[in-house]
Parts: C-alpha cells; sequence; structure tokens
C-alpha cells in the first residue's frame, strides 16, 4: 500500500498542463504613463476678508504656471484632468473664477466655481475639468494662473468671523503611450 500512493504521489508531478503561449503580445504592449500632481491650494480664514474693520467682496492672486514650456514634454500629452475641491465653512456664498492666462495676462480660459455658503454643515463642492484636443492647446499655452473670489451678499463678516474658505487642486496627466 505504501509502494502505491508513493508512485500516485510521484505521477502527480509529472502531469501538467499547458498552453501554447504567444510572446508576440508583446509587440501589442504600449505603455501610457500617467502622473499626479498637486496644483494649488488656499485657506482663507473668514477675518482675512475683512481689512481696517472693512469687508472684502474680492480677493484674488496671480501666479506663474509656466509647466508646459517644455516641448518635449508638452508634445507627449494625451489629456491632463484638473480637479478642485472646495469646502467652506463661512456663512456666505462665494463665486470663484480660475483664469488660466497667457504672458500678457490675456484670459485664455475660465473655470467657475459656484461655493454655496455654510448653513450648519461644512459645504464641499468638486469639480474636475478635463483638457484634451483644443482644450489641451489652450493649457499648453498658459504662462500664469489667477484665482478670482467674490463674495456673495450675506451677513457681514468681521474680525471676529469664524470659518474658512479652503480649496485644493490637483492635476493628472497623461501622457502618449511609446
Amino acid at each position: 500500500m505504501n509502494k502505491f500512493l508513493r508512485i500516485t504521489f510521484l505521477s502527480v508531478f509529472f502531469l501538467s498542463c499547458s498552453s501554447d503561449l504567444d510572446f508576440e503580445q508583446v509587440n501589442d504592449l504600449k505603455l501610457e504613463p500617467i502622473a499626479v500632481a498637486n496644483l494649488a491650494a488656499f485657506d482663507i480664514k473668514a477675518n482675512q476678508f475683512v481689512v481696517g474693520g472693512v469687508e472684502q467682496s474680492l480677493v484674488g492672486d496671480v501666479m506663474d504656471f509656466d509647466v508646459f514650456s517644455d516641448v518635449d514634454f508638452s508634445k507627449n500629452l494625451s489629456r491632463v484632468d484638473l480637479f478642485f475641491e472646495f469646502n467652506n465653512t463661512i456663512n456666505r456664498a462665494y463665486n470663484v473664477n480660475f483664469y488660466l492666462l497667457d504672458d500678457n495676462n490675456s484670459k485664455l480660459y475660465t473655470i467657475p466655481f459656484f461655493v454655496p455658503a455654510n448653513s450648519g454643515s461644512p459645504i464641499v463642492i468638486s469639480k474636475t475639468e478635463i483638457f484634451e484636443n483644443t482644450k489641451l492647446d489652450i493649457l499648453i499655452k498658459t504662462k500664469k494662473v489667477a484665482f478670482v473670489i467674490t463674495m456673495l451678499p450675506g451677513t457681514p463678516l468681521t474680525d471676529a468671523s469664524v470659518g474658512n474658505l479652503k480649496m485644493r487642486s490637483s492635476a493628472t496627466i497623461y501622457f502618449l503611450g511609446q
């Protein structure tokens, strides 16, 4: 009986299943790299909208954004997704415009956002803007970006007002396959 079990056990090792492997599939392999990077962020406290006791309904900032000036980098792009998320804990609504600008500060493209007022629980708004084809060409021409925040009418803010308007953003960059 012991001899029979040994023979059966060893015979299992010599049995196998196989199929034809197609190594030609490697010729169809197309690598399409993707990169994710932080874009911009801000955290504005409610009382920062008040300067010298006077409410400021409009704030903004312009930043250099010469990311796509490298020709080799730009010609290998297939798509760029810009993701934005706003978190509002202030009892005021806001319009936020994100502008793509050229060297002369001329607007190439605008991404608008409406951020509702906080009414007890934080407001979170998110949006993804996709750039491909003709829109990707606009993004490649961008040399500066600007955020313009307009506070909409509501309960006046003071130096003692609480809450924050936060924004974070990222870019997902898709490259052409090699």
